[in-house]
């Protein structure tokens, strides 16, 4: 375990930004992670998982404590159901890729995001009709204060639309090491409703997906709308679909007669952010190395030399044109750091 002194973080955030971390080590496993926070009590701490949920706009004048815990476990099961642990290092798409290959269901619907394990309850993320909380049990975390190590139960992390505790009362305090799944081991729950899934499956003539196809299906449509950031610096999806009340809706209908939406309940309803962007005249706009992508909206992309104040720069640019044309602010899902 080695610390490194002003250390490039151009390959440890998906965007490609180049930033320097002060210092900068990586733990694999928990004896590490207790040791670098007893013995930097009072230092500055900045905890880094996959990169992928970050846009980095400046140096990081901290210790850069990278995340590395590796290794996945079956838990416990029973005729239904099987717990499986991952650890907080381990790759989302290829944790979920082998639950897939075990025929553990519940995860399929967000296969190709990016990011590590023990970022997902943070942000509670979702793909396609489905989230983290679906089928989350609980989390281990390590207190950063006194190296004390917390379970937190499903209702403890308070999960709402891409939020948890721990972006907000538990934020800074608790390191996530291993995250608890409960997936279906039969009659697995196969959701084809939301976006482009069915039309994916009829295009290949298949009438009885599997969780196997379903997950390919969303590998599809993904690759097929967002860059692969190791050829294009991103983030995924970069803004948050609005949540706005019937009334602003309604308001909004009413001038823009074809605006796609979701119903939340009777008084809320989603408005996608990609389309607002889109239909705003944004979708593949470029100003130097910061663009929005060609093929998705909801994603800006780093063309190669592209700082993160260009990209900030760009991301409030797109609000701004999308507010003054729907009356409608779109919020940024990326952490802006």
């Amino acid at each position: 375990m080695q610390i490194h002194q002003k250390f490039s973080l151009k390959n440890y955030n998906t965007f490609g930004i180049e930033a320097k971390a002060k210092q900068f080590v990586a733990v694999h496993n928990l004896d590490e992670l207790k040791s670098v926070l007893e013995h930097h009590k009072n230092d500055k701490k900045f905890i880094l998982g996959g990169g992928s949920n970050m846009l980095l706009t400046q140096d990081i004048d901290a210790l850069v404590i990278h995340v590395d815990l590796l290794g996945k476990k079956v838990l416990k099961e029973d005729e239904n159901f099987v717990w499986v642990e991952s650890n907080a290092g381990e790759n989302w798409h290829e944790f979920v890729l082998w639950t897939i290959e075990q025929d553990f269901g519940g995860l399929e619907n967000m296969s190709l995001i990016p990011g590590n394990v023990g970022t997902t309850p943070v942000q509670n993320i979702g793909a396609y009709g489905a989230e983290i909380k679906d089928t989350f049990v609980s989390c281990d975390a390590m207190n950063i204060e006194t190296q004390e190590m917390k379970t937190f139960t499903k209702s403890e992390c308070n999960f709402g639309y891409r939020e948890s505790i721990f972006k907000h009362e538990a934020k800074d305090k608790f390191i996530i090491t291993s995250v608890v799944f409960k997936l279906t081991k039969c009659n697995h729950k196969i959701s084809v409703e939301y976006g482009d899934i069915k039309a994916e499956l009829v295009k290949n003539n298949i009438t009885n997906p599997t969780i196997k196809d379903v997950s390919n299906a969303v590998i599809a449509i993904r690759q097929s709308k967002l860059p692969n950031p190791k050829e294009l610096g991103n983030s995924g999806s970069f803004f948050k679909n609005p949540v706005i009340s019937r009334e602003e809706f309604l308001k909004v209908l009413e001038k823009f007669p074809d605006v796609k939406y979701f119903e939340i309940s009777k008084t809320e309803v989603k408005v996608p952010a990609g389309w607002l962007i889109e239909h705003a005249g944004l979708k593949g706009y470029r100003n130097g190395d910061a663009g929005v992508h060609k093929n998705q909206a909801l994603v800006l992309v780093n063309y190669g030399s592209a700082t993160g104040q260009d990209i900030l720069n760009l991301s409030k640019y797109v609000q701004k044109t999308v507010f003054d044309k729907y009356g409608i602010a779109i919020e940024a899902e990326v952490n802006v750091i």
